[in-house]
């Protein structure tokens, strides 16, 4: 999986690559907070809809 750190003007935004229907995004004032979230933002979606949901929204790249 590749997450995607941008630097906006007023923070970092993060997302996942290749996931489809939907999104999972993280947000920080730094890289690290940025990352930190998205990686959250992930185990969320796992937690909630489960492995198996997860790697079928899941396109590998």
């Amino acid at each position: 999986m590749k997450i995607i750190i941008e630097k906006h003007s007023d923070c970092y935004c993060g997302y996942s690559l290749g996931f489809s229907k939907g999104a999972i995004v993280g947000q920080g004032n730094t890289y690290l907070e940025a990352l930190q979230s998205t990686e959250s933002s992930i185990m969320a979606f796992i937690y909630y809809y489960g492995k198996d949901e997860y790697i079928k929204r899941f396109n590998k790249l």
